[in-house]
């Protein structure tokens, strides 16, 4: 599985930026994406995918452990859907 580490080196070698000032691109982008996700807007990069936050509501579930009944809260997940490009680069 790739971390950022393998995006700062992917990046580096496109580029041709030092490491430096490709780590702090990648940390201020990652962090501008998680600020709008807090603030609930939805952030579009076409032939990329858009990213989005989502409220799932709460529910009743089970432990599979025990068979006990438990509440599930209510919570917002982030989520992505993919731009066509990406699936269809993704698939060939």
């Amino acid at each position: 599985m790739a971390g950022k580490k393998d995006l700062t080196a992917a990046v580096i070698s496109g580029t041709g930026m030092g490491k430096g000032e490709v780590e702090t691109v990648v940390e201020a982008t990652l962090d501008a994406i998680q600020d709008m996700l807090v603030a609930g807007e939805r952030l579009s990069l076409p032939g990329f995918g858009t990213f989005s936050v989502s409220e799932r509501s709460a529910r009743t579930g089970r432990n599979p452990a025990t068979g006990a009944t438990i509440e599930i809260p209510a919570k917002k997940v982030a989520k992505f859907k993919p731009a066509k490009a990406l699936a269809d680069a993704v698939n060939n």
